[in-house]
């Protein structure tokens, strides 16, 4: 038996509640999403660049999937099971330096640069192969206030760039729309952390995804859970502030959810806590600790 299915046409570019829904699922249902890539398909071949003034969006995403029985204060539980290249292969260019340009000025080259996705591994150039590594950019619900673009992120998801939203995690997005109207997208076939030049190896995707929930649960920010640690989310500049965010939301985390005492929390963070970064220029953190250190807790 086939699986719902969710095309990535028409291609949308902002978080919003006021689209007919593209599927309609409920709690514990799988899914298959098909989503463009980042560039709005852009390079496909040698020789082809990334064009702002032809398409000056990026990140499209797919949906909102519509999630029945699911209203604002319930928290949805995106579990992602897989993503595979639609195409075969994966897509960067040389973006603007933008604050390394204050060191490496910005005569940058247009770079356009299609490699090969074959056997596990992504062929950089002739010499050069990369683990394929894959991860979603974008995933998010639309938020009740406002309609976010796809370049930001937020208390909704959005533009996360987090290396831990892959296959086998767990994102906890709060949801304020009934249905909760889930978008993903932006698939990277690998990623560096804080994602250097606002460009990851893009690549159209086909996305299996598990949607479920939990009823009435105060969620206020993106959760990510994967098989081996919990990740708190936190975005915005300074990223100082980000970092101190993440962590609190996490120590209350542990405290809710796992009965430690946050100050405890707070002093074995100090110790093992680890940050991942996505997109620096929005100041995107996750804070994470890994499970084996949540219990027992201490008395």
């Amino acid at each position: 038996m086939s699986l719902p299915h969710v095309s990535a046409e028409p291609l949308i570019y902002e978080f919003r509640r006021d689209l007919e829904p593209r599927a309609v699922v409920r709690c514990g249902d799988r899914l298959t999403v098909e989503s463009e890539d980042a560039l709005s398909g852009q390079i496909r071949r040698p020789g082809d660049q990334r064009d702002k003034q032809a398409q000056p969006k990026s990140n499209p995403v797919a949906g909102p999937i519509y999630v029945e029985d699911v209203e604002p204060g319930d928290v949805l539980l995106v579990r992602i099971e897989e993503i595979t290249p639609r195409d075969g292969q994966c897509a960067t260019y040389t973006g603007h330096p933008r604050r390394l340009a204050e060191w490496l000025g910005d005569n940058q080259p247009p770079g356009g640069r299609v490699c090969p996705i074959r056997d596990g591994l992504i062929h950089w150039n002739e010499r050069i192969t990369i683990p394929y590594r894959p991860m979603l950019g974008c995933i998010g619900v639309a938020p009740a206030w406002g309609v976010p673009t796809t370049l930001p992120a937020g208390p909704y998801g959005g533009n996360l760039d987090l290396v831990e939203v892959r296959p086998g995690s767990v994102v906890h997005l709060p949801v304020t729309c009934p249905g909760g109207l889930l978008f993903l997208g932006d698939a990277h076939a690998a990623m560096g952390h804080g994602e250097l030049s606002a460009t990851g190896l893009e690549m159209a995707a086909i996305t299996r995804i598990q949607i479920d929930c939990v009823k009435q649960r105060r969620l206020e920010h993106v959760r990510i859970e994967t098989p081996d640690e919990l990740a708190a989310v936190a975005t915005g500049s300074p990223m100082e502030h980000s970092i101190a965010e993440a962590y609190a939301r996490l120590i209350l985390w542990m405290e809710q959810d796992f009965g430690w005492d946050r100050w405890q929390a707070y002093d074995l963070l100090t110790h093992v806590g680890t940050l991942s970064v996505g997109y620096y220029g929005i100041g995107t953190v996750a804070a994470k600790i890994e499970k084996r250190y949540l219990a027992p807790r201490p008395s």
